[in-house]
């Protein structure tokens, strides 16, 4: 099937990142996985940036340097992705070695052949988003996200934005996938591509917490050249050595997975610096919703923040996988309340999901005594589950090509709640009271068995742990795609009694239960 290489955009290592920032690596997870299962060669990068004013000012106020500081936080990264089960294959450190050497080698190179030259910086300056804004930008002295920005006068180089300019609106233009949504594209184009654009400030003199300039004293590599080079000195790349084999082999990335606020940085300065550099450009960079917590923006400054460790606490890895998979609009920002989330819990994954499975299951040891024994014959009743089973995993890929993660999930959901309806269409309890049709009984609960091991197969790159519950119930190791390709693959066999995959909370004692978490967390 080839390569597929899709990377997360970095995150800050200023603080613990709270579920906002998480969904991004839980969104591209799923990608990752089903491309995986679908016999891509993939690579999925993510990773942490660690560098700048901010990181240093934390640091600082901790009694710890730079390195050190980084080094905490990114742990606790790390750690937060391996509990909600993101499967990285690289996590890149801006601090390595190799990525400084090599993001000095393209600084000197975009120097030498003219595309930095040393300027003077005066303008508004936001600390918290470590950004130089524009006055237009400003509302009642705040930039966008709240923050008061400060006077800053420096000298700076800078990187010549407008030279590249068509050459990019052209490459927009011709390849119509390179931005989505859509939303998104007409946004650069309309706000930033239809006027000349500013040169962009690639260097600062106010802070030392950065990869220095190897040419010139006292400045250090500002964040765009420094972070965006993740995506290629990851894979070896220096503009001084001959290209890896990785680098040949892995670029361009299919894709870019990124959150809607830093789309200017990847679809004008990124495609930018590569065109400077003479490399390809990725094939497309996908902006992605926020999530809003009580239809609000996530923010640590204000306080009305989720955090992935206490959602985990209260509802296990594959509900909070689930709703952020789920739940967020393709193109619109999503909403998360605990009541949204134990609503989702209990109407698509206990009631739909864990129903079918433990209806099933009991029906074959109150019928069966637990066997199952594989039945094929036409379809006798108005529902043709098998074809619907059949359709999902061509629906699902289809989604996932145009990155539509939800309406993925919610094929096989609409599976579930199809299995569910099938078991009032046939009536098995009718069934068995029928000598003359035992083998449509046998036929039925086979069939609802095969269909639930399809939705275990289909479930690996959205819940990974439920769809390994449920293959144990039923007994089958191979959850490979190519099983679900026909209807039959399940053989005969005995099964054990059912164990609930999910719990159904009953939300005035689920919410009190959080609400005492949440007073306690504040006494303390």
């Amino acid at each position: 099937m080839g390569k597929y290489y899709i990377t997360t955009a970095i995150a800050y290592a200023s603080a613990i990142p709270h579920i906002g920032n998480v969904y991004e690596a839980i969104f591209s997870d799923a990608i990752a996985r089903f491309k995986r299962l679908d016999g891509y060669d993939v690579l999925f990068q993510t990773g942490t940036d660690e560098h700048g004013q901010k990181i240093a000012s934390r640091a600082k106020e901790n009694e710890l340097k730079p390195q050190e500081y980084v080094n905490f936080i990114t742990s606790e990264i790390k750690r937060i992705y391996d509990r909600v089960n993101i499967s990285y294959d690289k996590f890149v450190r801006t601090t390595n070695k190799e990525h400084v050497l090599a993001v000095q080698k393209i600084f000197d190179k975009l120097y030498e052949q003219g595309d930095i030259y040393l300027g003077e910086y005066e303008g508004w300056y936001s600390v918290s988003e470590e950004a130089f804004i524009n006055e237009k930008d400003l509302v009642d002295g705040k930039t966008p996200n709240g923050d008061i920005p400060i006077w800053t006068k420096e000298e700076v180089y800078f990187l010549k934005l407008e030279k590249y300019q068509k050459r990019l609106v052209d490459h927009i233009e011709k390849n119509p996938g390179f931005i989505e949504p859509i939303s998104r594209k007409n946004e650069m184009i309309q706000n930033f591509l239809k006027e000349p654009l500013p040169d962009l400030s690639v260097s600062r003199t106010s802070f030392k917490w950065g990869i220095p300039v190897d040419f010139a004293e006292g400045h250090v590599v500002y964040v765009w050249i420094d972070a965006l080079s993740n995506y290629i000195t990851s894979l070896g790349y220096s503009p001084d050595k001959e290209q890896t084999e990785e680098f040949k082999k892995y670029w361009p990335a299919n894709i870019h997975i990124i959150g809607k606020d830093i789309l200017r940085f990847h679809t004008i300065y990124w495609p930018i610096i590569l065109m400077a550099l003479d490399i390809e450009l990725p094939k497309k960079i996908f902006g992605h919703p926020w999530i809003l917590f009580n239809k609000n923006k996530m923010s640590k400054s204000t306080g009305n923040v989720m955090y992935t460790d206490e959602l985990v606490n209260y509802f296990g890895v594959d509900a909070v996988r689930y709703y952020v998979l789920h739940e967020i609009p393709y193109a619109q920002d999503g909403n998360i309340t605990y009541e949204l989330l134990i609503e989702r819990n209990n109407s698509d994954l206990a009631n739909t999901i864990g129903n079918l499975l433990n209806r099933t299951i009991g029906m074959v040891h109150k019928y069966r005594d637990g066997v199952v024994k594989k039945t094929i014959l036409e379809e006798p009743f108005s529902l043709d589950l098998k074809k619907h089973a059949l359709e999902t995993l061509n629906n699902v890929r289809e989604h996932i090509e145009n990155i539509k993660i939800a309406d993925a999930l919610e094929e096989v959901v609409q599976l579930a709640r199809l299995g569910n309806k099938y078991i009032d269409v046939s009536e098995p309890w009718q069934l068995n009271k029928a000598e003359d049709k035992k083998d449509v009984l046998d036929y039925v609960l086979y069939t609802l068995l095969e269909t639930i091991r399809f939705i275990a197969v289909l479930l690996q790159p959205f819940l990974p742990d439920t769809a390994l519950k449920i293959a144990n119930q039923i007994k089958e190791d191979n959850l490979a795609f190519s099983t679900i390709k026909d209807f039959g693959f399940l053989e005969s066999k005995t099964l054990e009694k059912a164990t609930p995959i999910f719990e159904r909370y009953d939300m005035d004692k689920k919410i009190e239960e959080i609400l005492k978490n949440e007073q306690f967390k504040e006494k303390i």
